[in-house]
């Protein structure tokens, strides 16, 4: 007697998903050896990234913030794990077909994997890993799901009638034939009892295995991480300190934004799934390209280089109208135009080809560059160096752009080259090649999450018009005339400025509207405007109850 079909299918669907666990447990464990980056789940994400639309990305990015990354994954172990029930089930019917399977998921996970811009014959071999392992363990289990084979049962010997049974039942036969004898049934638990074991005990193995492989291949992860190399590293200080920041940068108003962001606070929006674990005693930044000499730079020569540092504005082009993605800290590096002199720009050269070591790849105007603002190869924010997160060993500051266009990190190519033959990693996608910061302000208080009381109401935000600077921002109430707001000091024109207004507030339901005006004599537009494909626009809005 065989399992019944459902009963066959919910157990292949967990051989299949086992087999999935335990493919994705060693395939960590070799990508450990290999580099975290080349983890199928990873290589897998990066594609889809690489393929998803800026409309798509843009949504992520406001429902998700830095967590849009997680989800992702999320979203693909959810998927690999449907997948990999599917596989199971198809294979208890034909093994073949759960193998076809197995060969499709290779196909994308070594697609994904050898298409990474950094690719090597060492990033597909987590994949093979992961492949091999699924095929063995649904072999495996599998085998002690299908149908085994029942022993024929004796034929039952026939039955002859007596004299006095014929004639008490005449018209019975008087024999029965062997063939419609009916034979001694096994008992469920003949069939049942060994497969069920069997599988138990070949599914706690697999269990087993996949822990532990995922777990020495996050072990092996750790061991790359530089975090006690940043911890000990000691960066010179910069040939000029800044004086201390000027009186009042920070307006005394509960839950406006602080003139400094921390460094754990600080926006984060880059491709990167895993974080580049970068030695800065292997760092190396070639600048090559239209130039007259080409330079290579270690880290040690980054750092032994005049060092300056600047209050500098960061903002992802991807925020929208008062978003989060925006954020203020004390940068420090070396000058980018003077090691660009140094390296001789040839005549026609319009473009910075930045690349980052994972393949990542922005596109930086050359005028802006050298027009004397301080652009930055910054090798630490607010007094201690770049957080992985944030670039270590050495990332790109350039006041005045969109993150996309200046603000690489991990950076370690720069070829110096023009716009017309190289569309850099989002240019390609369909955003802008060159992405000047537009002028723009943010309301912090009130947040319009709950009423507020009658009377003295502050309002108050932040505005920034990098490497411009902001002249003036100015609050509406509804429809009504505008008036000019405080502005609090800044230390220079590449970051952001703080402002407050104090609102008669009445009664009611209400919309506070802001908006600014740089020191060019440019006010923010009421245009409004998504992210693509150059930054978004429009006054920043909140509705508010007064009480």
């Amino acid at each position: 007697m065989d399992l019944s079909r459902a009963r066959r299918a919910a157990l292949g669907a967990v051989a299949g998903v086992l087999a999935g666990a335990a493919a994705l447990g060693l395939g960590q464990f070799v990508a450990g050896l290999t580099g975290a980056s080349s983890s199928p789940v990873v290589a897998v994400g990066q594609l889809q990234i690489d393929f998803t639309p800026p409309w798509l990305k843009d949504w992520a990015i406001t429902e998700f913030g830095s967590d849009d990354k997680l989800v992702l994954v999320t979203g693909i172990l959810v998927v690999l794990g449907l997948f990999a029930a599917f596989v199971g089930v198809i294979a208890t019917r034909r093994l073949a077909y759960g193998m076809a399977g197995l060969a499709l998921f290779a196909a994308i996970g070594l697609t994904a994997a050898a298409t990474r811009p950094t690719a090597t014959f060492a990033t597909i071999l987590p994949t093979l890993a992961a492949v091999a392992t699924a095929v063995v363990v649904l072999r495996l289990l599998v085998g002690r799901i299908r149908p085994a084979a029942v022993a024929e049962p004796e034929p039952t010997p026939a039955v002859t009638a007596s004299a006095d049974e014929e004639l008490a039942a005449p018209d019975l036969p008087s024999r029965v034939p062997p063939s419609t004898a009916m034979p001694a049934r096994q008992p469920w638990s003949d069939v049942l009892e060994p497969k069920r074991r069997s599988f138990l005990a070949a599914g706690t193995l697999t269990i087993g295995v996949a822990a532990v492989a995922g777990l020495a291949g996050r072990l092996l992860t750790e061991r790359a991480s530089v975090a006690k190399i940043i911890s000990t590293l000691r960066i010179p200080g910069p040939v000029k300190a800044l004086p201390p920041l000027p009186a009042g940068v920070n307006p005394d108003v509960p839950g406006i934004t602080p003139f400094i962001t921390a460094n754990s606070q600080f926006y984060r929006v880059d491709t990167a799934i895993v974080l580049p674990q970068v030695n800065p005693d292997s760092w190396q930044l070639r600048i090559h390209g239209m130039v007259s000499k080409e330079i290579t730079l270690t880290f040690d020569d980054l750092i032994r280089r005049p060092l300056i540092e600047d209050y500098i504005t960061l903002c992802c082009v991807s925020d929208p109208v008062a978003g989060p993605y925006i954020s203020n800290a004390l940068f420090l590096g070396a000058s980018l135009a003077t090691v660009l002199r140094e390296a001789g720009i040839k005549a026609g050269a319009d473009q910075l080809f930045c690349t980052s070591v994972d393949g990542f790849t922005s596109g930086t105007p050359i005028q802006t560059v050298m027009d004397g603002r301080d652009a930055l190869l910054a090798v630490a924010m607010n007094g201690t160096p770049l957080p992985v997160a944030h670039g270590f060993p050495a990332r790109m500051v350039v006041p005045g752009l969109y993150g996309y266009v200046s603000a690489t990190k991990w950076v370690t190519d720069i070829e110096v080259t023009t716009f017309a033959g190289n569309y850099a990693y989002w240019a390609q996608r369909g955003w802008a090649q060159q992405a000047p910061i537009k002028t723009e302000s943010r309301i912090d208080v009130p947040t319009g999450n709950g009423p507020v009381k009658a009377g003295t109401v502050a309002v108050a935000g932040v505005a920034w018009a990098q490497h411009k600077g902001i002249d003036a921002v100015e609050v509406r109430i509804d429809n009504g005339p505008w008036h000019v707001a405080q502005l609090a000091a800044v230390p220079g024109i590449d970051c952001w400025r703080q402002w407050t207004w104090n609102w008669p507030a009445t009664p009611g339901k209400h919309v506070i509207s802001a908006r600014a005006t740089d020191d060019t004599g440019y006010t923010q537009t009421s245009l409004q405007e998504p992210p693509a494909p150059n930054g978004a626009s429009g006054y920043p809005q909140v509705q508010v109850t007064v009480q």
